[in-house]
């Protein structure tokens, strides 16, 4: 029992390096071909183009270019073609963290967006600025009011005013709409992840004990308030007609589990792998996700640190949710989802490293280090995370949040409680079954093609 408990102490000790640059991805070196460089896999500029053709009301802005502007921020973001840098420069001193409202997703079908930024320092004098109130209104239609979905209940977002934050004043943005859903955060989350995993892995297979613990962890319940926003955020877009700017406090958290479930609702890119990677990688990694402070140790810790958080855990839940409710709308399978949350914790690869752009760049990761992506990407691995059910589905796609419907995933958190023998063997009789259903159908098309030419023939036979 000691020798297991001073290997327990050692991985502990191990995962909590005090610098960077000691971690496993500097000392990495793949056994695999290269074929990918997954550091440029997901470029800015590739993104845009991706809608670019379709408004041209939008622009890349290298304001950022030295993170001078932002440090959470990319050095590229995409930002409204009417508002010039100078402007931008404003109303980056009016929001948290520099974090000024840019473009997060463009809706082809209506032209409606989704906009992320942090939330604006009003204060308690009710400061306002014309710039941030011009570059939010360029983004609206004529006529056309837009919502503005506050991650915090109305009594958190006031009592931040105190502290020099606060909300978008209706007085000012009298198009605008705000609406509160308040999803939790921080050390509640955290909190919450170990009293699930305490539950999982209590041993006296008491029933009334069991759901007792599972209800006590909340873990559902935050993960239905996700859910439900993002919904809101895709009604909105989607159903109203109508853009949506999303945050929080400082916009790396709540926001951005919102914004990236409303696009896999409303996107179909989103649901394909390399879409889903894209989605990470510009959502998360460049919208500024602090994965070093988030993901800097696990619920099985004895440690406890101020700024962990679940937040990419329970997005990944959400997602799992998603796609358990339409298994055939998602081109990667639950396993993908797995390998995603593992590598966020603890990975020989550089993609999760560091806690933004500016701390990536300095860390030097992609000449040190190699992506995920790199590895990911190669057929090889592919085929274990492609979902065989997968049917492109170009409809927008709407999740129940009812509270039946959102089962406790098993892959993650009873992982260890199961056997996965008789899974995998299900799962490979299913493959089997799907790829012989295709060759049956082959060989339909094939003697469909063959009675159709000889109808023709003796049509022609028949004819004087």
């Amino acid at each position: 029992m000691e020798e297991c408990l001073n290997i327990a102490s050692s991985i502990e000790a191990l995962s909590t390096l005090d610098s960077i640059t000691l971690m496993y991805p500097f000392f990495y070196r793949p056994m695999f071909e290269v074929i990918e460089d997954g550091w440029h896999s997901f470029l800015p500029e590739q993104e845009f183009e991706l809608y670019s053709s379709a408004t041209s009301e939008w622009r890349l802005s290298y304001v950022n270019k030295e993170f001078a502007v932002c440090p959470s921020y990319p050095p590229i973001v995409t930002v409204p073609k009417s508002i010039d840098d100078e402007a931008l420069r404003k109303v980056a001193t009016f929001r948290h963290g520099g974090r000024f409202p840019v473009l997060s997703y463009y809706h082809k079908k209506n032209g409606m967006v989704i906009m992320r930024s942090g939330q604006p320092l009003t204060g308690t004098n009710g400061r306002r600025c014309k710039e941030d109130e011009k570059l939010i209104n360029a983004t609206l239609r004529a006529g056309k009011r837009g919502y503005i979905i506050d991650t915090r209940s109305l009594s958190v977002a006031q009592q931040t005013r105190a502290k020099g934050g606060g909300f978008e004043q209706e007085a000012h943005y009298p198009q605008w709409r705000r609406i509160h859903k308040s999803i939790e955060r921080y050390h509640i989350l955290q909190e919450s992840l170990i009293k699930l995993v305490e539950a999982c892995n209590d041993q006296t297979h008491n029933m009334d004990r069991w759901l007792s613990k599972l209800e006590a962890s909340n873990w559902l319940t935050h993960i239905k308030e996700i859910l439900t926003t993002a919904c809101l955020a895709a009604q909105c877009i989607d159903r109203e007609g109508a853009s949506i700017l999303i945050h929080g406090t400082e916009g790396t958290d709540s926001t951005l589990q919102v914004t990236s479930l409303a696009q896999i609702i409303l996107e179909p890119r989103s649901r394909t792998i390399r879409g889903f990677e894209a989605l990470i990688e510009r959502e998360w990694l460049q919208a500024g996700h602090p994965f070093q402070q988030r993901c800097a140790q696990s619920a099985y810790c004895n440690t406890k640190r101020k700024w962990e958080a679940p937040v990419f855990l329970l997005f990944l839940d959400c997602v799992w949710q998603i796609l358990r409710q339409f298994p055939c709308s998602f081109e990667f399978n639950e396993n993908f989802l797995i390998m995603l949350f593992e590598h966020a914790y603890a990975s020989q690869f550089g993609t999760f490293l560091g806690n933004n752009e500016s701390e990536r760049c300095k860390l030097k990761l992609q000449q040190k280090t190699m992506s995920l992506w790199s590895w990911v990407n190669q057929p090889s691995e592919l085929s274990k995370f492609t979902n065989p059910l997968f049917e492109a589905n170009n409809l927008v796609i709407w999740p129940s949040v009812a509270p039946q419907s959102l089962p406790l995933w098993e892959g993650i958190f009873l992982r260890w409680n199961r056997s996965s023998k008789y899974l995998d063997e299900a799962y490979e009789e299913m493959v089997n079954i799907i790829e012989y259903n295709k060759e049956l159908q082959a060989k339909v098309n094939i003697l469909r093609r063959q009675l159709a030419e000889l109808e023709t023939e003796d049509g022609m036979q028949e004819s004087p």
